[in-house]
């Protein structure tokens, strides 16, 4: 294919040609003249600006990962916390990562924050912060030039409208059962308490013996709720009224007891919040498992 300027530059050289051989048959032969045609160079093109990040063929320059890194270290030295450079890119690639699945998939599902939708959250932002001026000087201050802030205000801003369609959609009742623990540091005590219970003893008396505040009353919890998968399969595997074997954990040693199971309870605020998180970090880790993601490091 031929670009427009090359096109030009043949026929150029065509009509003169052929206006040259149209002229010899009219008038008689002249000294032999070699025409100087001169050539307008095409402009350069322009050289494609270093990708740090690539998500699904969606890139983060260089230059506005290195900025987000930046303000991140500024973030968390004023938090009073130190993180490495490593660290903290890192942190921020996931962060990135994270919010480009979501606003493609937001894009997927029929939601693009438009010009308008944009300008309304910048002047938003500006009414918030004093104006347009005082917006402007943030900008400045936070490491930001006009259009790398407008792209992730737009990310952010889709990113955010696709998480809460996934946290919208956990059920606020779930199966719940209710559980008592007796919790203790030593295997040979744990395993000593279990003997008790095996021979008659009463499981409240233990239990407030080795948690004289709470009794080991951890209260309704659904699935996805408790930290260590061996202590949720052990209680969702109990009928009401029993008590399990010890269960070692990196916390301690554990007997579980069963006070009751409701199979479709409302979820504490709690654990509802705790569902939501679970189901937003699944959501991340499938779509990143799917997802043609690409790092400085690996590009050519």
């Amino acid at each position: 294919m031929f670009s427009q300027g090359s096109f030009i530059r043949i026929l150029l050289t065509l009509w003169i040609a052929l206006g040259l051989s149209a002229c010899a048959s009219f008038f008689p032969p002249e000294p032999t003249v070699t025409p100087t045609v001169t050539f307008t160079p095409e402009p350069p093109t322009a050289t494609p600006e270093p990708m740090a990040l690539i998500v699904n063929g969606e890139g983060i320059t260089l230059v506005e990962f290195n900025a987000e890194v930046q303000r991140y270290l500024t973030s968390q030295t004023n938090l009073g916390k130190t993180v490495s450079a490593d660290g903290a890119s890192e942190a921020v690639k996931e962060d990135l990562t994270a919010q480009l699945l979501l606003a493609q998939a937001a894009h997927e599902n029929g939601f693009t924050l438009n010009e308008e939708g944009l300008k309304s959250r910048i002047d938003s932002l500006a009414a918030q912060v004093g104006g347009a001026e005082a917006l402007s000087k943030w900008q400045s201050e936070h490491g930001y030039s006009e259009q790398p802030f407008r792209s992730a205000l737009k990310r952010a801003a889709e990113s955010a409208w696709m998480r809460d369609k996934i946290l919208a959609e956990v059920p606020s009742t779930a199966e719940q059962v209710h559980v008592q623990q007796i919790l203790l540091y030593n295997q040979d005590t744990a395993q000593s308490f279990l003997t008790q219970l095996n021979g008659g003893a009463d499981f409240d008396e233990l239990a407030l013996r080795a948690d004289p505040l709470t009794r080991g009353d951890l209260g309704w919890v659904p699935r996805g709720y408790l930290l260590d998968p061996k202590i949720e399969e052990a209680a969702f595997n109990l009928v009401p009224g029993t008590y399990s074997e010890v269960i070692a954990t990196e916390v301690g040693f554990h007997i579980l007891r069963v006070l009751e199971r409701d199979p479709q309870r409302p979820l504490s605020p709690d654990a509802y919040l705790s569902l939501q998180e679970g189901a937003l970090k699944t959501w991340v880790a499938e779509r990143y498992q799917q997802a043609d993601i690409m790092f400085a490091e690996q590009q050519p």
